[in-house]
């Protein structure tokens, strides 16, 4: 069994590392202050780079590498901030992936080669008013009406809403009750009768839009069927690969927030000495690095266990409820090892701790996956619902 990245992996991680560090501090600055998505500009440097199609297949204009080289790229876009690397987290772990392995052949050719090549973001919508950690209360109706399929209803919580191109929605095709009447669709934006609610603004995310999303009799070619009622398991199959996903965001965080503060005690000084000489702050350091290397191996052993397949719900959810409350803590010390410069907007550690607090509600809730974790454990399903 051998941890180490190969020499290519090291290379790629090398390239995306220089990019992020050194083309990406300012633009994660704007998106900030403006709560604005990466620009199309920067999006196709993305794409020129390579980074939007590092898992995708050659075929489709990608690099063809394997999920784990994109989450090493992710991770260190996930450093700067999680408004600049979400393109990356959408594009290579995220719907990209269910349009590319689970839509029809026409629909593959029309979506994934234009993610790769930044022209066309692609968001995920599942949560609903109703129905969100109960995922199979959801509401919204997707029925067939000759060559095509029209859905209504209002999905909720979709981060890329309204500024991403297309949609991959969660909905019911048939009356069949719980999951068995669940599928999916893709849905371009621009469609008769798809409209959003107002921009949200949210605690943390900023430079990530989130709205609500209203179907009102949208109608949409056949071929746009993803997966039919009853595969289910075959949608949340996919979605462990973006809980991994949602995992090296936490990690992005965690490790560049460590980055930083072992920067920062070795410059700032008190009672005549650089902090890190206190015993107490080498203690947090290295309880920082401690669950910054473990969440690491989690994740990388979630995804190289998948090969080009999806990771299994039990190593998808040990990699993110682990990262989910690592980040908070280590970001968290990181703000208090900084003090008042922590507390300022000014120097990015508040920034990473409102974001810290979102992967852990985001893509599943950090109980939902202890959850998932204890079912995996004894072979069975839990029935959360009254009796």
């Amino acid at each position: 069994m051998d941890f180490d990245l190969t020499d290519d992996q090291r290379a790629l991680q090398e390239t995306a590392r220089r990019f992020a560090r050194s083309e990406l501090p300012e633009l994660a600055r704007r998106c900030e202050a403006g709560n604005a998505p990466v620009p199309t500009d920067m999006l196709a440097r993305y794409a020129e780079m390579g980074f939007l199609g590092v898992n995708t297949p050659v075929e489709y204009g990608g690099l063809g590498l394997s999920h784990l080289d994109a989450l090493i790229v992710l991770e260190e876009f996930a450093k700067v901030s999680s408004a600049v690397a979400f393109p990356v987290f959408e594009c290579c772990v995220g719907p990209v992936r269910i349009v590319e392995r689970y839509g029809s052949p026409a629909l593959r050719e029309r979506v994934v080669p234009q993610a790769a090549a930044g022209k066309l973001l692609v968001a995920i919508s599942m949560s609903e008013p109703d129905a969100g950690t109960a995922l199979t209360d959801l509401k919204t109706t997707a029925r067939r009406d000759g060559d095509a399929i029209v859905l209504n209803g209002t999905k909720r919580w979709c981060s890329g809403a309204g500024h991403s191109q297309g949609y991959v929605v969660f909905c019911r095709l048939s009356d069949a009750p719980g999951p068995r009447g669940i599928g999916a669709v893709f849905v371009e934006k621009g469609t008769p009768g798809f409209s959003f609610g107002p921009a949200e603004t949210l605690m943390g995310f900023r430079g990530i839009p989130s709205a609500d999303m209203i179907f009102e009799e949208v109608r949409v070619p056949a071929e746009n069927l993803l997966v039919e009622a009853g595969d289910f398991a075959k949608l949340m199959g996919a979605f462990n690969l973006e809980r991994c996903g949602n995992a090296t965001m936490s990690l992005g965080l965690a490790a560049g927030a460590l980055e930083q503060v072992t920067a920062y005690v070795q410059e700032r000084q008190a009672f005549g000495k650089p902090i890190v000489d206190f015993q107490a702050v080498q203690l947090r350091l290295a309880e920082m690095k401690l669950k910054v290397e473990a969440s690491r191996l989690l994740i990388h052993r979630a995804a190289a266990s998948a090969g080009s397949g999806f990771p299994s719900v039990m190593d998808a959810s040990l990699a993110k409820c682990f990262a989910n409350e690592m980040v908070r803590e280590v970001v968290g010390n990181g703000l208090q090892l900084m003090g008042g410069y922590g507390y300022h907007t000014d120097y990015g550690m508040e920034n990473r701790l409102r974001d810290a607090w979102g992967w852990g509600i985001a893509g599943g809730t950090i109980d939902v996956q202890k959850t998932n974790i204890a079912a995996a454990m004894v072979e069975r399903r839990f029935n959360q619902r009254a009796r």
